[in-house]
């Protein structure tokens, strides 16, 4: 099913986000039928014991072939998550490289919100974090506060090298690069040597740590909840994935279909697609579909006329001679020099469209000669403590580096950013957004290509709901049609107004996800009727 909305009732002004729910933000992606089971697949395929009404999932140990559930102490996190209380946790132990079942484990932290509702169906809602390189753990917060736990136990697991993960494999170097970063040219040479250059600081550390880099990608992440839900003794359950955590679902869909009920997808990035020439057809669709919000309210149209001209000309202008200012930031006690050119300016706007009301004040501003709220949005995030060791960046380049540049060519990146933004000048369509140097990056992570199917479509009968925002920037609102055309029972739900990840800002979004898990086949989209855009905020 297919569903078209109406506009929405805008929420209160969201701050920029530190970080996308994608990466590099990271991004994210799915799949695998051509490839050989592996080697412990046969497991899977057989029926799982039920959770039962003697004891709750999760507290009691058990090993299912290679992997075991210890039941034990919530997983850490980098500060308190009150949604944790009273969580039912432990971990899940597996081999890191399932090629090699004798080698080195690796331990995964799980945490099991119960659910509100005093009769709970034995079918529980598994979540998949965004990233790559997010910790589910850490997104418990996000659930809680849109319901999802209301008629369901919510299973959070962090995926392999995430920060509740042993081993862990984040590189605060990257992170504190990205952050002085924001004082240098966004796409100069030199700056693309200092970020490789941390890079390869990063992968050695983790290499002379023992990891096996190769072993963190989808096919062992959907192994590792294949694992779980048959040591948890879960017959039947539920996925709901974010972000990259799409990905990752729809890859678990193809791996591991055994005892799926349904699987929500919110801000999408099929597998198929998942690339730097995906990222600028993204970007292309969240730009527009905010532009055009403003186009459409006469308060704002008569203010900021023909923004997406004052955007495509501010892009050209500031790579010529980037603009460099002075900004403050809360927290900061020493102003922090903040440098804007084309390329800085292009991955700005990816994020604002999470701030969406004040975009096109801002861009007045930046043309008026005034950057500081544009400097400030940009280096606030990264400056951010919490963009500071929170990101495996393990995971995201396993990911980025075994998956999707094996199967896409420089020329095939750089021709859809020419075909979406060919005005944008050469150095800024070198680098794709929210993708930097990803090229270079991936020649010193020096991973091997994962099998090509990792980039199949998924086919699938699971009822499946697929959530996109209308002014995702990150994830397009286009990958839901695109992805319901080989799942036979998908709904497809665009929220308009709404940024990158729509479970996280709309109530509507929230409703409808609830809604499905618990009728897959016809979710409650009534909603949707009468929402409104927002409005946009209008300077002197």
């Amino acid at each position: 099913m297919v569903v078209h909305h109406a506009p929405r009732r805008r929420p209160a002004v969201r701050r920029l986000h530190a970080r996308s729910a994608a990466v590099a933000t990271g991004i994210l992606i799915t799949g695998l039928l051509a490839t050989p089971a592996p080697a412990h697949a046969g497991r899977d395929t057989a029926p799982a014991p039920t959770s039962g009404t003697a004891a709750p999932i999760g507290t009691a140990a058990r090993t299912v072939g290679d992997a075991t559930f210890k039941p034990g102490p919530c997983p850490k996190t980098p500060e308190p998550v009150a949604a944790l209380e009273g969580a039912r946790c432990g971990t899940l132990t597996v081999p890191e490289n399932r090629a090699k079942p004798e080698g080195r484990k690796i331990t995964l932290g799980v945490a099991i919100v119960p659910a509100v509702s005093d009769h709970p169906p034995p079918d529980p809602i598994v979540w998949f974090a965004g990233g790559p390189g997010d910790d589910a753990v850490g997104e418990a917060k996000m659930a809680v506060d849109g319901g999802l736990n209301r008629d369901r136990d919510v299973i959070f697991m962090s995926q392999r090298g995430t920060y509740s993960a042993d081993p862990v494999l984040t590189c605060p170097n990257i992170d504190e690069f990205n952050a002085r970063a924001v004082g240098l040219v966004y796409d100069a040479p030199s700056t693309e040597r200092l970020h490789v250059q941390a890079t390869k600081a990063c992968r050695d550390k983790l290499a002379a740590s023992g990891a096996d880099l190769s072993a963190y990608s989808d096919i062992e992440s959907a192994a590792d909840y294949a694992d779980l839900r048959t040591a948890l003794g879960i017959k039947e359950w539920n996925v709901f994935g974010i972000s990259y955590g799409t990905h990752l679902a729809l890859a678990y869909m193809r791996l591991h279909p055994q005892g799926l009920r349904s699987v929500g997808i919110d801000g999408i990035l099929p597998p198929s697609r998942a690339g730097s020439a995906a990222t600028w057809s993204s970007a292309r669709q969240g730009f527009d579909g905010l532009f055009k919000a403003c186009a459409q309210q006469p308060a704002c149209n008569r203010r900021y006329p023909n923004l997406s001209a004052t955007f495509d000309r501010l892009v050209r202008e500031l790579e010529a001679k980037p603009v460099t200012t002075t900004v403050t930031l809360p927290g900061n006690p020493k102003p922090v020099k903040v440098v804007l050119d084309g390329g800085a300016l292009v991955n700005w706007m990816t994020s604002a469209t999470h701030v969406a009301p004040e975009v096109p004040l801002a861009l007045d501003e930046l043309a008026h000669g005034k950057p500081q709220r544009i400097a400030r949005q940009w280096a606030g995030g990264k400056l951010s403590p919490q963009a500071v060791g929170r990101v495996s960046h393990g995971l995201a380049y396993g990911v980025f580096c075994g998956e999707w540049t094996p199967y896409e060519s420089q020329a095939q990146a750089l021709k859809g950013g020419r075909d979406t933004f060919p005005s944008f000048p050469p150095s800024v369509l070198a680098q794709a957004p929210q993708l930097t140097y990803l090229r270079p990056d991936c020649a010193v992570w020096n991973v091997p290509a994962a099998p090509r199917s990792i980039r199949d479509v998924t086919r699938s009968d699971i009822p499946t709901l697929a959530l996109s925002g209308g002014f995702d920037s990150q994830t397009g609102a286009d990958n839901g049609p695109y992805v319901a055309r080989t799942l036979g029972h998908a709904t497809v739900v665009t929220i308009p107004y709404e940024p990158h990840v729509v479970f996280a800002t709309s109530k509507c979004a929230q409703e409808i996800t609830r809604s499905f898990f618990n009728t897959p086949t016809a979710p409650n989209t009534d909603c949707l009727k009468g929402l409104e855009p927002p409005e946009f905020a209008t300077g002197p």
